[in-house]
């Protein structure tokens, strides 16, 4: 089965030139890819330091990496720390907005034999880090091979992904791990089906992401003065599915004041919401922070995190798409959250979990949509769901802590 897995890797490489051709994507996947190597040695001939390294998939992993990478930073300020992307959509905004604990960010190259020998060797990370999924079968053989300690954090297995469905090559990815830290007890009774042994119950790194954003959120002051004491609900990473519903409930409400946070602010779709919405509708790139407008479209990125801590309630987009986004991040404010029908809800078991502790609420269509907003009028109903999101992220809490404690061991301060 390797070899057939060699094969199609090189296959892509080859095919990767022609294919991003017709996909935007892809033209950042291979043009990002162009100079990695090159970059890589430039970078460890300035900074030859010891190194862990921690591979993404995308952004949202990274989010789950950034409390283990700030905790291993303050404890271990001698090691350099490296992050590698798999999706231009991680990389790009991360390479604009560089986290200071980083050291190099970059992508990975595609994972053949001689990629993954060449960039190791190059690299030479000390203890590497997966985040969540993305396990490259060629890397971590070659991981294995040079004894580096290896981790997988905040995993979150589903019964049937191909780990525990298959034997053999398909399977072989978990045991190279030296530890895998679970979100939940059915990642760990799979594991435990399969044979392996050496796993724990960390929980979601994402609480620590979220409570701390909470704590340290900075103020926009001209969209403080915007909001006023208003009710404010922030749409976030919402897509044209979303809007369909969304556009209803900002036409017939003019009790809130609405922030909309599209998931492409380059989309063109931006205009034709702006035209269809009522009332008059600013532009935060176009604003002059004087002029009055109950609806406010964020076309600027690196916001959204920190616009929910304005929310009264908060409604966060994909869920009809590609896939739901960050529920937490309004959560960890206190927030209330509303959400689309999630279509593939195994992918998303954080939805589920947040429904039945009454912080978030999923509906269907705008009439849902309107009924729910309408349920939330009530203030015992709101402050119980504020309430209900407070105490389910203050007892999820300590997942870095517990990563942390057990990989110092292989660490030297």
């Amino acid at each position: 089965m390797k070899w057939i897995y060699d094969l199609g890797m090189h296959l892509l490489r080859i095919a990767l030139p022609l294919i991003s051709l017709f996909s935007k994507k892809v033209q950042l996947f291979h043009k990002g890819r162009k100079n990695l190597f090159t970059d890589l040695e430039d970078f460890r001939k300035t900074k030859s330091g010891p190194l862990i390294w921690f591979h993404v998939a995308s952004l949202g992993e990274f989010e789950q990496a950034k409390p283990v990478i700030s905790g291993l930073k303050h404890s271990f300020s001698n090691y350099l720390i490296a992050v590698s992307f798999y999706s231009p959509s991680g990389f790009v905004p991360t390479q604009k907005k560089t986290p200071v604990e980083v050291d190099y960010i970059g992508y990975l190259p595609i994972d053949t034999t001689k990629n993954a020998a060449k960039y190791l060797k190059i690299l030479q990370p000390e203890m590497s880090f997966f985040v969540k999924y993305d396990l490259w079968f060629n890397f971590l053989q070659c991981l294995n091979q040079k004894r580096v300690p290896t981790f997988l954090v905040a995993a979150a297995f589903r019964k049937d992904q191909v780990y525990f469905t298959r034997k053999g090559f398909f399977r072989a990815p978990i045991f190279c791990f030296n530890h895998i830290f679970c979100q939940n007890e059915l990642s760990q009774s799979l594991l435990n089906e399969i044979g392996y042994k050496q796993h724990s119950l960390s929980g979601d790194t994402r609480f620590d992401r979220v409570a701390e954003n909470a704590i340290n959120a900075k103020e926009f002051p001209e969209i403080s003065k915007w909001v006023g004491d208003s009710k404010v609900m922030v749409l976030g990473s919402i897509w044209e599915e979303d809007m369909d519903l969304l556009i209803p409930l900002i036409n017939s409400n003019s009790d809130y004041q609405f922030i909309i946070a599209p998931h492409d602010i380059k989309s063109k779709h931006l205009q034709t919401w702006a035209n269809q919405i009522n009332t008059k509708t600013l532009f935060y790139s176009q604003w002059d922070q004087i002029e009055k407008s109950p609806v406010l479209i964020i076309d600027n990125i690196g916001m959204l995190s920190r616009l929910y801590q304005y929310a009264t309630i908060a409604y966060v987009g994909g869920a009809f798409g590609e896939g739901l986004h960050n529920i937490l991040e309004p959560i960890g404010f206190g927030v209330p959250v509303i959400f689309g029908k999630v279509k593939k809800e195994k992918k998303f078991p954080e939805a589920e979990t947040a429904i039945a502790q009454g912080c978030a609420f999923s509906v269907g269509n705008s009439k849902e949509l309107i009924e729910r907003m309408d349920a939330l009028q009530n203030s015992l109903e709101l402050q119980n769901a504020k309430l209900a999101a407070k105490h389910w992220v203050e007892t999820q809490l300590g997942a870095s802590a517990k990563i942390l404690a057990h990989i110092s061991k292989y660490l030297k301060s």
